[in-house]
């Protein structure tokens, strides 16, 4: 497998970022419509980064993420839920994963677990926080094993059918024993 992983100009791949999101989450056109400006704006602020995977120039896996702003949409909607479970204290000096998919055809090869270590790991924030839809999944799974923990479960997005967790980890991100089976090669 040619597999490259790197800095991504998320605004210039973007489309392509998200059919990677819609192959991995479903995701309709007109869903993917809305997303692309989500993106583009985010993308935008002070100190955004993106890293792409890419198996023979072809991308196949991205994330993308900033140190967190209380003044962000995501921090206004979960904050009434942190805060509720003692935890409001994380929307501050955290970085936020905003994204995080790898094509289906791509998926339990370590791509996930690789692109969010790298990703963390030149965060100059001591901690990270993300949401996942609240369920037991795969992506929960890489979560926990990262070392992030639930800090707020039944978060409702406006417009999102599905309930989220908030999840938070110190940094840098925990890392498999050598030999672990969710080691991951360069992770």
């Amino acid at each position: 497998m040619d597999l490259a992983i790197g800095p991504l100009d998320l605004s210039a791949h973007v489309d392509e970022a998200l059919a990677v999101q819609a192959a991995a989450f479903g995701l309709g056109p007109d869903e993917v419509a809305v997303r692309r400006q989500i993106v583009l704006r985010h993308m935008s602020y002070r100190d955004a980064r993106a890293l792409g995977a890419t198996v023979g120039g072809r991308l196949v896996g991205f994330v993308y993420g900033m140190p967190n702003d209380r003044v962000q949409w995501w921090s206004t909607v979960v904050e009434p839920y942190l805060r509720a479970q003692g935890n409001g204290d994380w929307l501050d000096d955290s970085f936020v994963i905003t994204e995080l998919h790898v094509h289906p055809s791509h998926q339990k090869r370590g791509l996930g677990r690789a692109l969010i270590t790298r990703i963390t790991d030149a965060a100059t924030q001591p901690r990270s926080i993300l949401s996942a839809i609240d369920t037991e999944s795969p992506a929960r799974h890489l979560y926990r094993s990262l070392g992030y923990q639930d800090l707020a479960r039944r978060v409702l997005f406006p417009s999102a059918p599905k309930p989220y967790a908030v999840m938070g980890a110190p940094l840098p991100l925990l890392r498999p024993a050598p030999g672990h089976r969710d080691a991951a090669p360069g992770a």
